[in-house]
């Protein structure tokens, strides 16, 4: 496993009572770090996954004691996919002012979804932090700084999602599928954007002026 950089800081929030939220986009590596916390953190996890259609209408009526029960004698919950849970903000305001001894940690892929969701209930009771793909200091601790040195040609081809760097020989086709489910789901559905040859067009158009000066204009 490759350390990441906030790891630290995430493990200092929890132990100040504060409610974790780690945003960034798909396969950045979020829920493998949220887990490796947890597991640091505490040995009763509850996880749950917004992705799970049961799990994102549980809170649909949120109170103190449907809280309490499915928490059960765990001490730490995991939320994965958090924005998607109906009234996942008010959730997890219970939990901090009222169970303020469970460690919360709450993932999402769609940063102003989960902003928009928690901001306001957990004002003051939250620490936020980001989660982007690999930096070239995390590739140096795991490796050394010779080897990353003479991999720069490459990274800056394919770039540092974890499953790029782990999977040599395959950097295109894990590419592809990143493209595919980040990029034509997510920034699509996000903006409503119906016409997707549009948006690869302006990426190209993006991608050609680098290094140069942008015309607004032509783009």
């Amino acid at each position: 496993m490759i350390a990441r950089l906030i790891e630290s800081k995430i493990r200092k929030a929890l132990d100040r009572k504060k409610i974790v939220t780690v945003l960034g986009p798909r396969q950045a590596g979020k829920s493998t770090l949220a887990g490796i916390v947890a597991k640091a953190e505490a040995d009763r996890i509850l996880e749950l996954n917004g992705d799970d259609s049961d799990v994102r209408t549980m809170f649909e009526d949120t109170d103190e004691t449907r809280i309490r029960t499915l928490i059960g004698n765990h001490d730490f919950l995991l939320v994965d996919e958090a924005q998607k849970i109906i009234n996942v903000g008010n959730m997890l305001k219970i939990i901090a002012d009222r169970i303020p001894d469970m460690k919360v940690i709450a993932t999402g892929s769609s940063s102003f979804k989960l902003a928009k969701a928690v901001n306001e209930s957990l004002t003051g009771r939250k620490l936020e932090f980001r989660l982007y793909p690999l930096s070239f200091k995390e590739m140096v601790g795991h490796t050394n700084l010779l080897e990353e040195r003479r991999l720069i040609a490459h990274r800056m081809i394919y770039g540092y999602y974890p499953e790029v760097v782990s999977s040599p020989g395959n950097e295109k086709e894990i590419l592809k599928e990143l493209i595919d489910s980040y990029l034509y789901k997510d920034v699509l559905e996000e903006n409503s954007i119906g016409r997707p040859d549009r948006l690869v067009k302006l990426l190209q158009a993006l991608a050609f002026q680098i290094g140069s000066t942008v015309s607004p204009n032509e783009l």
